[in-house]
């Protein structure tokens, strides 16, 4: 049912620090050496008796701190309630679990962390009528199989989990070849598919956390690309962020204060590759192994550029991409968006980038509850105009809203469980 009001703001949840791949950095003395960021009301302009304008003092012109600016917006449009998805749905991209210990970015060790019992996530999924999540961060060996022997084994339609590259062994000798093992005895243990993190191409180096950055098409990986290749197991894959994460933190940069609240996100300078030599190299990855499917996950990791991920679609009939965290990308260019989906219906994969609280919570565009899917599913399914892309006070990654594409039937089903059933070899 449509309604109208005159603000779709939906009230925030409670901010806490996030648990990201067990690295997370002090972000004080970057803080304290930014200064405060205000918005200077300085003078007021108003028409003098004459009709000339006039330079007036106003008592209401003081500095806003940008932090406290909330403006409600004046538009007077219909808001549609989508409570639950029209069809079932499989969420290809969350996290309900990681890897505890880590390093200068890198993962290390086999223990696992859980973020959420399977108990308590059923009760969304089976409002919000999700069908299947699939945990992509379900860490390495033991660690694998323990997850899987939590969710998957007791829950086998509701849960799929994914393995991870072994990125602590990676500079012991004959390394290719114990990852591909590593990948066939995870695939015999119930692993679905193969999650690689950004930790390849930004984080992982020649002695695993220290000396020079390994690359994205490192040659030593291609026994990894293949194995999943010959299971059948698809690369989740995820190299790169935001473009403007390459650029400087400036008042330019349109997710300032994105990067301002979150400065260890900022992949600029320093000895970090530019952002298109990242997806240049991913696209050699997938050129040399053709049987292998890929999900470029974040909309290819590029999904402000709808038309290069277009062109990489086209060039590599093996590249997926799926939506995780990027509506907001999306929903601000609803008419080419919209073409996207349209043209590449058969590969594109309902994901959300979830994070149970209160693990998620700062990063709300991430925050696993009704919400989340509630603002997905009105994206996708209604043409709503200018709501909000994530379930906070103040736009997470960006001060703007987005656009309902409201895709019909065919491509809904396709893009909420289709398209990943058969990725996974899965009928739900």
């Amino acid at each position: 049912m449509a309604s109208r009001n005159n603000s779709s703001q939906i009230e925030p949840q409670g901010f806490h620090q996030r648990h990201e791949g067990a690295c997370v950095l002090n972000r004080r003395q970057w803080l304290a050496g930014a200064g405060a960021v205000s918005l200077t009301a300085g003078k007021a302009w108003a028409k003098s008796p004459g009709g000339a304008l006039a330079d007036e003092a106003s008592p209401s012109a003081t500095p806003l701190d940008l932090t406290e600016f909330q403006p409600k917006s004046m538009l007077h449009v219909a808001e549609t309630k989508v409570p639950r998805a029209r069809y079932s749905v499989i969420d290809f991209h969350t996290h309900i679990t990681s890897v505890a210990g880590g390093k200068n970015g890198v993962e290390l060790g086999e223990k696992m962390k859980d973020l959420a019992e399977p108990g308590d996530l059923l009760q969304v999924m089976d409002r919000k009528n999700i069908r299947m999540m699939v945990d992509l961060t379900g860490g390495v060996g033991a660690g694998t199989v323990e997850t899987v022997r939590k969710y998957q084994q007791p829950h086998p339609d509701r849960f799929a989990v994914f393995t991870e590259p072994w990125w602590e062994k990676f500079n012991q000798p004959d390394y290719s070849r114990f990852q591909a093992d590593a990948i066939e005895r995870a695939h015999r243990a119930g692993a679905r598919g193969l999650k690689v993190q950004k930790v390849l191409g930004l984080y992982l180096r020649e002695q695993v956390t220290t000396g020079p950055l390994v690359k994205v098409d490192d040659r030593r990986f291609d026994t990894m690309w293949e194995a999943c290749g010959s299971l059948k197991m698809p690369v989740a894959i995820h190299i790169a962020d935001p473009e403007a994460f390459f650029l400087p933190i400036d008042r330019f940069n349109e997710r300032f204060e994105e990067l301002h609240h979150h400065p260890d996100w900022s992949f600029y300078g320093k000895d970090f590759p530019p952002f298109r030599e990242i997806l240049d190299a991913f696209n050699r990855v997938i050129a040399r192994h053709p049987r292998t499917q890929f999900v470029g996950l974040h909309v290819g990791c590029d999904a402000e550029n709808l038309p290069f991920v277009g062109e990489n679609m086209d060039r590599f009939p093996n590249l997926h991409v799926e939506l995780g965290a990027r509506i907001g990308e999306l929903g601000r260019q609803p008419r080419t968006a919209r073409k996207f989906f349209e043209k590449y219906q058969d590969r594109i994969l309902f994901g959300t980038d979830a994070v149970p609280p209160p693990y998620g919570n700062v990063t709300p565009q991430q925050v696993f509850g009704d919400d989340l899917y509630e603002i997905y599913y009105r994206f996708l399914e209604t043409e709503d105009e200018y709501f909000d892309y994530a379930p906070a006070a103040v736009p997470p990654q960006g001060r703007w809203r987005i656009y309902g594409i409201g895709l019909p039937d065919g491509i809904l089903k396709k893009v909420y469980h289709e398209n990943a059933e058969r990725l996974l070899g899965l009928r739900i």
